[in-house]
């Protein structure tokens, strides 16, 4: 269950990043991190493509939150493997918003 409901929470939150995009670098509102607030180039890349990846790791979660929640039932184990999907998805969607940034801009920025 916890899934599914992150699920939604990372497509609503990618919607909201795609569709108002932080404008400028600020510390409140969007992805930030050292290398994203690095100047407005990084800070604007960074911006829509972990919007895109929130919206695509929202629906996996979503869809393993749908088929676990009738496999597991409410079982303790459900629910651990559920947290551990949430935190492997947060992991994962900074590392690779990271990498992608190294990629795109030089490290010399």
């Amino acid at each position: 269950m916890i899934t599914l409901l992150v699920g939604m929470i990372f497509i609503a939150t990618g919607i909201l990043l795609k569709s108002f995009p932080p404008k400028k670098i600020n510390s409140l509102y969007g992805y930030r991190t050292f290398r994203s607030m690095k100047n407005q180039a990084t800070w604007d890349f960074a911006n829509r493509y972990s919007a895109k990846l929130l919206i695509v790791f929202g629906a996996i979660l979503c869809l393993i939150g749908l088929i676990s929640s009738q496999v597991f039932k409410s079982s303790g184990f459900g629910i651990i493997i559920g947290f551990a999907l949430v935190i492997l998805a947060a992991v994962s969607l900074i590392v690779i918003t990271e990498k992608r940034l190294n990629k795109v801009f030089d490290s010399t920025e």
